[in-house]
């Protein structure tokens, strides 16, 4: 291990030992530091979080790489600091404040709120745990400058987080996020103001669950065929997070009568003691839904993450076997959906416009496209999408965007991924196919059929640590400095560069990437059509590569085959790229 290093964790861990720490956090360090095995040492204090796509989030414990209330307390002093600087002549500045099931969240809540309210700043605090998006719609909805949500979304049971949210009710874009980072550096623990001041605190709850609610009604697209489809059999499962009370009470305001809950998973839980890990994108997780979705016969089994931003989605294929729907597959159903039944109903305007992300499937692309939509490619993080919504608030109307990772957001009342509203519409998706004679999985042989074959796979390489950090470094470092020439045996025909903010085609010719800034991802596209990014993660331990195979589909019975002959292609990316 690298001795300078190594001193330097050294002396950072020290400053912990003084009595701005409490007692327990104090011992927590001394045992760290006593210990033969300097890892943990290392890994706790060689770096300050950092905010990325997800905003803060760590590993909680004692450290300043990781979630504390001390990490939590000088984050929320830098943003206070920060909100002051930014409204310098509003009278009262206001934050929401929310917070997920997660170990500590309420307290960590509870902290970010006692430092707002020292430093001046009216905040409204929500009663118990609530979803993200019911954070980001209660900035809005109260005209509040700014607000935190504590959680750390799908992550691991040992994640804590910390989102901080702007006036708009989107996650902190540029300048702001680097105007917060700069406050926070300077702040020391002994300037955080703990102490809080009760009057400046105002507990919310059940009218914002309320406005919430009758919010994401809009999101509703055709209210007759969910009528004619009142029963359609749906089990739901909040994966002991905050869904459990919001999601059956829109689905019934909604007009569904039959839901089914999964009473093991409707129990607020940190530790997650049903599941593995509480991320829909993992099959384990749905396994109890599906027991129970066998057992009603349901027609589909859904779910939220534990700060219901992200949904899963399960239904019956052509053999009546449970199938999951990825995170592609739900965005593709969504956009398919609101194309044509907008077009149906003569709702669609020359003005509306739909948002994806960079790494989502390109089927999407083909579907605006071919029905003269616009379509907007923006970076991965729902809050690039939340600003293509702001850019053109009152000049054009958003209609819905997603990206692969399981989020989806189907109105523009919120800025963030929105489960409860996305349940809600795939409910009605699934209400219109059966109306239409189809089951979900039929919708989605019917998207392929008529916009060509997608298989799209995601590998993480993890690496963790202060090594790891570097490691993922050297990985993009190398792939600038010698670029794909084939990709699967095909030649590379386009390449863009977002840190450099431009692409080059399969003649050299380089031309600007239009983008709202630099971003270290890399995509290479291929003559089939192809397509791979390369991406380190904001907010985990771990390089990205996602892969789009493309393929043509006539027939349903088509798909197996089309999906074998994708993951041999996906094969033979991951050795063009190294990584096999």
């Amino acid at each position: 291990m690298d001795n300078e290093l190594l001193k330097e964790v050294r002396e950072r861990a020290a400053q912990w030992l003084t009595p701005a720490y409490d007692a327990a956090t104090q011992a927590e360090v001394k045992n760290m530091l006593d210990a033969e095995d300097p890892a943990q040492l290392v890994d706790a204090f060689y770096r300050d979080l950092e905010f990325g796509t997800g905003g803060l989030r760590g590993i909680m414990g004692a450290g300043t790489n990781r979630m504390n209330i001390y990490t939590v307390g000088m984050a929320t002093q830098g943003l206070a600091n920060y909100l002051h600087k930014a409204f310098p002549t509003l009278k009262q500045i206001s934050v929401v404040v929310c917070h997920d099931c997660r170990n500590n969240s309420r307290l960590f809540a509870e902290t970010v709120a006692n430092i707002f309210s020292a430093n001046d700043i009216k905040v409204y605090l929500f009663d118990d745990l609530r979803p993200t998006p019911e954070c980001s719609f209660a900035i809005r909805h109260l005209g509040c400058q700014s607000g935190v949500n504590i959680t750390a979304s799908h992550n691991p049971r040992e994640y804590n987080g910390y989102k901080a949210y702007w006036n708009d009710g989107a996650q902190v874009l540029s300048p702001h996020d680097k105007g917060i980072i700069d406050e926070v550096g300077k702040v020391r623990v002994e300037d955080v103001k703990f102490k809080g001041n009760h009057d400046l605190i105002e507990i919310i709850g059940g009218q914002m669950d309320f406005d919430y609610m009758t919010a994401v009604k809009e999101a509703m697209i055709d209210q007759d065929v969910i009528l004619r489809q009142k029963d359609l059999n749906i089990v739901y499962s909040a994966m002991h997070g905050t869904g459990r009370v919001i999601v059956p009470l829109c689905l019934r305001s909604w007009g569904f009568e039959n839901i089914h809950l999964v009473p093991e998973q409707m129990v607020v839980d940190g530790n997650f003691p049903t599941v593995v890990s509480p991320n829909p994108e993992n099959p384990e997780a749905m396994t109890l839904g599906i027991k129970l979705g066998t057992k009603l016969n349901a027609d589909l089994v859904v779910a939220t993450d534990p700060d219901a931003d992200r949904l899963a989605i399960v239904c019956r294929n052509n053999k009546g076997e449970w199938t999951i729907i990825n995170g592609n597959q739900t965005a593709m159903m969504f956009c398919y959906y609101i194309i044509k039944n907008k077009i149906a109903l003569g709702q669609l305007k020359p003005t509306d416009f739909l948002v994806k992300t960079i790494v989502t499937t390109e089927v999407i692309t083909r579907m605006a496209e071919k029905n003269a939509i616009e379509l907007r490619d923006c970076y991965t993080g729902f809050k690039w999408i939340a600003r293509e919504i702001a850019i053109s608030e009152g000049k054009q109307k958003y209609i819905g965007g997603g990206e692969e990772s399981f989020g989806f957001l189907p109105f523009d009342k919120v800025r963030d991924k929105d489960a409860p509203a996305s349940i809600c519409l795939i409910c009605e998706i699934a209400a219109w196919a059966r109306d239409n004679g189809m089951t979900l999985y039929d919708l989605l042989m019917q998207i392929y059929i008529e916009y060509g074959f997608s298989h799209e796979i995601t590998v993480n390489v993890v690496r963790p640590g202060k090594s790891g950090a570097d490691e993922i470094k050297a990985m993009m470092e190398n792939f600038r400095a010698n670029p794909l020439k084939e990709l699967a045996g095909e030649p590379v025909v386009l390449t863009k560069d977002f840190k450099l903010l431009q692409q080059t085609d399969a003649e050299g010719r380089v031309t600007p990437l239009d983008m709202p800034e630099p971003s270290n991802v890399l995509q290479y596209f291929n003559a089939n059509g192809d397509k791979v990014s390369v991406r380190p993660s904001g907010t985990e331990p771990k390089i990205k590569f996602y892969m789009e195979a493309k393929g043509v589909m006539h027939r349903p019975d088509e798909y197996a085959d089309c999906c074998a002959a994708a993951l041999e292609k996906i094969a033979a990316m991951k050795k063009s790229l190294g990584i096999d």
